[in-house]
Order: structure tokens, then C-alpha cells, then sequence
């Protein structure tokens, strides 16, 4: 049997977010357009690449940010969220055009969102005996994590197994869709139950399993010993529909169109010429000086 692989997957937008508005404005190409989020995403890139010195990798991107097939299921998601301002979406497209250059598979799809596609690949990954490290600071992720899969929050220098998102969490890894499905989530306008927070939500699921589980036995929530108990089963019971639908938006699309094979995740260094004609056109000729040498 084929020794195991180790896949990169790379949640692309927590980094470049993090990039443009850490970095100022004045980075700017030759044509005096900001790149900061393009220096300050790739310099992670390339970082990322010193570090780890991955032999398998993809950067998946977002372009679903109000047109994901979530949208169809609930209009409201990710209604709150305001669009890119113009000077970041330029960059967007260049950050894309960056990680192909850098020799990253890179994914993106306007149906489905980055998580998806991560998820796809982890869990097709996972199936063929692969291993996994997710890349992300978002915690909806942290419902991929098992025997071979585990989160990797970059920025704080943190790694999540199953023991550690149950430590931060206070639920297993395969329980997370199920605390948003009752504490929501205001970020993506997931509404869950109305004044259920994760303070409520974590008992109750260390409690009962799932949400199929607590709703088959609401009778017995006022015997667990926690406050507020019992009102809570007239406020589930009022919320029912909420809590069935955020855990649907929650969980990933696991059917999203990946490209699963080794070969096509192998990263085999940058595409040279591609790469110092980007490079040259943003003004960012200096980061290729940064790459790991072979």
C-alpha cells in the first residue's frame, strides 16, 4: 500500500482579507493601483511554502459571496455581508492568478463556496487514505476534522485534532454543524435558535447527539442543569424550523467538483515564466526572492 500524502488545502480569503486591511494602500503597482493584499496574501503563500514544504496543495477561493446555492435555500445568507470594495476585488482576481503562478491548484466556484470545495477534496482525500491540513481561521471548518484531517489556524500558530476542537468547541469535531444549527452564526446570517448562544448549545449537545436526537426529546431538557432549562423546550420547539435549516446551511456540500488526484495536487514549484511576468506587473518582483530554494 502507497505511503499516505499529506494535502495542503489553503482557505484563500481569511489571508487575503487579513492582507488588505493589515497593509496599507500605498503598496502600489506600476500603474499606482493598490496591491497590498496581493503582497501581503502571497508573502503568506510563499511563507507557507518555507514552513511547510508541502508536496501537495490547492487555494481555494470564494466567488459565491451572495450567489452560493445557499442563497436558494435561504435568500438572507450572508445578506449582512457587504461586497468587496473595487480596489480589493481587482486584487482578488490578481491573488488568484498569483497562487496559480506559485504552482497551487487553485479552485473557486460561484455555485459553491471555498469551505465546499475544501470539504469536497478532504473528504474524497480522506477516502483514498490521504491526509489532510485545512488551512483556515474559520471555525466551520473544524467540522472536517478527523483521524486524518486536522485544521491548521496559520495566524495564531494553532493546529486543531479531534481532542482539540472538542477542548475549543466544547462539541466533537462531527458536532459542529450541529452548534450552529442551534447558536447560528451572525457572521453568515445563519439564524439558529433565538437566544440559544453556544453557552446553551454545548450542553445540550454533549446531552444529545444531534439535533434529530434533542428534538426527539425535548421532554427531557429541563432535566439537564443548566440555566434557563426549563423554558428552554418551548424555545426549541418554537425554533424548530430555524435550527433544521442553519444546520443545513451550516454543513458543507460535500458533492461540490473537485479534483481530487495526487497528481493534480502535487505542487511541483512556481511556473517561472508566469510568475515573473506577474510579478512584473504588480511591482512585487522582491517576493520571488523569498521562495524556498529546491
Amino acid at each position: 500500500m502507497a505511503t499516505p500524502r499529506t494535502v495542503h488545502l489553503i482557505d484563500a480569503l481569511p489571508y487575503v482579507f487579513r492582507a488588505y486591511f493589515s497593509l496599507p494602500e500605498s503598496i502600489t503597482d506600476p500603474k499606482g493601483r493598490p496591491v497590498n493584499a496581493v503582497r501581503g496574501f502571497g508573502e503568506f503563500l510563499v511563507r507557507y511554502l518555507a514552513e511547510e514544504s508541502p508536496t501537495h496543495a490547492a487555494v481555494a477561493f470564494d466567488l459565491s459571496l451572495n450567489s452560493s446555492f445557499r442563497n436558494e435555500i435561504y435568500p438572507l445568507y450572508k445578506s449582512s455581508r457587504d461586497l468587496p470594495p473595487p480596489e480589493l476585488e481587482r486584487q482578488l482576481t490578481a491573488c488568484q492568478d498569483l497562487s496559480r503562478a506559485l504552482g497551487f491548484q487553485t479552485i473557486a466556484s460561484e455555485r459553491f463556496e471555498a469551505d465546499d470545495l475544501i470539504g469536497a477534496l478532504a473528504m474524497q482525500l480522506g477516502k483514498q487514505g490521504q491526509r489532510c491540513v485545512v488551512v483556515t481561521s474559520d471555525k466551520d471548518l473544524a467540522q472536517l476534522v478527523n483521524a486524518h484531517t486536522i485544521m491548521y489556524d496559520y495566524a495564531k500558530g494553532i493546529r486543531y485534532d479531534e481532542a482539540g476542537v472538542l477542548e475549543k468547541w466544547g462539541v466533537r469535531a462531527d458536532q459542529i454543524v450541529e452548534l450552529l444549527g442551534l447558536a447560528g452564526d451572525p457572521v453568515d446570517d445563519i439564524p439558529g435558535v433565538r437566544g440559544v448562544g453556544p453557552k446553551t448549545a454545548v450542553p445540550l449537545l454533549n446531552a444529545f447527539e444531534n439535533l434529530d436526537e434533542l428534538y426527539a426529546n425535548l421532554d427531557k431538557v429541563a432535566d439537564i442543569e443548566m440555566r434557563g432549562a426549563r423554558t428552554l423546550g418551548a424555545k426549541l420547539e418554537a425554533a424548530r424550523d430555524d435550527a433544521m435549516l442553519s444546520r443545513e446551511l451550516a454543513r458543507l456540500a460535500y458533492d461540490a467538483p473537485v479534483d481530487a488526484k495526487l497528481s493534480s495536487l502535487a505542487w511541483n514549484g512556481p511556473n517561472a515564466e508566469a510568475l515573473g511576468a506577474l510579478l512584473a506587473e504588480l511591482g512585487l518582483e522582491r517576493l520571488a526572492e523569498r521562495l524556498p530554494r529546491s
